[in-house]
């Protein structure tokens, strides 16, 4: 058995000071996560306040969750959907025109489960076009590919080859999002 109350890596990951990260929090609560709160431009411009990397024309929807803005990205036009939860101990990269269906969680964060149960963090990288499909789960280290397609509740703890469609638990390739590519007929 690992002692919980030994566990060394908390706050290990939030690279702000205290004060900060509850500050975060309230304003979270308030204009990002709030369901009544309307305006996609005022959650993108919390955001923004906080650190993250957001372009324009990003499209942000209500009841989402971002765990430190400071370490996400988001390029332009992409779509993050309603209940998205964004937990971020480490870097997420989201391209452009990319689309993070509802109840997607993300996250970035494991713990050494046979040592000491540390925090153990990897980044996540989804790549220009993919779209993560309803109630999906994408873990640390993971990279999809550019166009690539995850299908609804599918958990992905590998990265994903551009232009492929996988599904499942645990995720598999299940077909080409658009015509297969050439390198593979």
């Amino acid at each position: 058995m690992i002692s919980l109350r030994r566990a060394p890596g908390e706050r290990a990951s939030w690279d702000r000071p205290l004060l900060f990260v509850v500050l975060w929090s309230i304003v979270e609560l308030l204009l990002v996560t709030n369901p009544w709160q309307i305006s996609s431009r005022l959650r993108v411009w919390a955001l923004r306040r906080f650190g993250a990397d957001i372009e324009s024309g990003v499209v942000y929807r209500p009841r989402t969750r971002v765990r430190f803005p400071w370490k996400l990205r988001i390029g332009a036009d992409s779509w993050i959907g309603e209940g998205v939860w964004i937990h971020n101990q480490a870097q997420v990269s989201i391209g452009h025109d990319v689309v993070i269906s509802q109840d997607t969680f993300i996250t970035t964060g494991s713990h050494a489960h046979r040592r000491d149960m540390a925090l153990l963090t990897k980044p996540v990288v989804i790549d220009d076009g993919a779209w993560v499909t309803s109630r999906s789960m994408i873990t640390g280290g993971v990279r999809i590919g550019r166009s690539a397609l995850v299908r609804p509740m599918s958990l992905i703890s590998s990265s994903i080859p551009e232009n492929a469609i996988y599904g499942g638990n645990p995720a598999v390739q299940v077909g080409w999002r658009f015509s297969r590519p050439e390198s593979n007929r």
